[in-house]
């Protein structure tokens, strides 16, 4: 994936710098090469109704400067990141020369201007969520996420515009070879963000796995987990409330589900509360 390592290491000015977004999680890059099964990310994605009632765009502030030295915003750090050919950045952030081709339709650009960056999960997809609830920051640093490749990507803007708020199961990108990822990517970032899927949603995106991925390409890069705070709450929240659950659940290996618990195993992965049916505290019992 790209920004997890691209921010920390490829957005370099001509006078040499490395670019540091100050809003990027720490230990981001450890995971980049760690997987997990796609479908264990969307077991647990909370199933809720989702309104997008109260949305304003302008309740997240995007493409702030992500470094006190360094006068690229978020837009830009994703720009020079993505490019196929890498651009020239002059002091100002002036790219030229560049090349970019995007994913969701194969278009080619040298003109960076011409490109849209775009929130994999859309910001009023987001806000309909969860992110109603959170703090201005959260969303501003949702809005800006560079510590996590998926999050963000530059597209053609008329792919952008034609994609607009829609869920997978309303738009797919044109490229078909894209449209794996593109599934993956988008449970992806609703579960760095601890963001809701309703029941629609969750049994397309489920559709669309066995549609677009081939079984060998089940897993994704598994995101580190976004720290969310509350606009009802003076502290900070994690996006998971079970850490140590989470580090269990998301080893590397095949996805689980019932029909893999066989008699005699009374120790469950953590998560598997999601299986719980009648809320009892074991999952899968008819399997025990």
């Amino acid at each position: 994936m790209r920004r997890a390592l691209s921010a920390l290491t490829v957005a370099v000015l001509t006078a040499g710098a490395v670019i540091v977004p100050a809003f990027v999680d720490a230990g981001a890059t450890a995971e980049a090469t760690t997987k997990v099964g796609v479908r264990t990310l969307l077991r647990q994605l909370d199933v809720k109704a989702e309104t997008n009632a109260g949305y304003d765009r302008a309740k997240f502030r995007h493409w702030i400067d992500t470094a006190d030295a360094d006068v690229c915003n978020a837009r830009y750090e994703v720009l020079i990141a993505e490019a196929v050919r890498k651009p020239s950045v002059s002091s100002s952030c002036k790219l030229s020369n560049g090349k970019w081709r995007s994913k969701y339709d194969g278009k080619v650009t040298t003109n960076p201007s011409t490109f849209d960056v775009d929130h994999m999960v859309p910001l009023a997809e987001a806000w309909g969520s969860g992110a109603k609830r959170w703090t201005a920051a959260t969303r501003r640093a949702y809005a800006n996420d560079l510590g996590y490749g998926a999050s963000l990507i530059a597209v053609s803007a008329s792919s952008n515009r034609a994609k607009g708020a829609r869920e997978p199961g309303q738009w797919m990108p044109a490229t078909k070879s894209y449209r794996c990822a593109y599934v993956k990517n988008w449970i992806a970032v609703k579960w760095r963000w601890n963001l809701a899927v309703d029941r629609a949603e969750k049994t397309a995106l489920s559709n669309a796995i066995t549609r677009h991925c081939a079984s060998s390409s089940t897993t994704v890069t598994k995101p580190k987990r976004a720290t969310v705070k509350l606009a009802s709450s003076s502290g900070s929240s994690t996006s998971s409330s079970r850490p140590q659950a989470d580090a269990a659940w998301n080893k590397p290996g095949p996805d689980l589900d019932c029909s893999d618990i066989r008699k005699k195993v009374r120790v469950y992965p953590p998560d598997y509360h999601r299986l719980d049916a009648d809320g009892d505290g074991w999952g899968c019992e008819s399997y025990g």
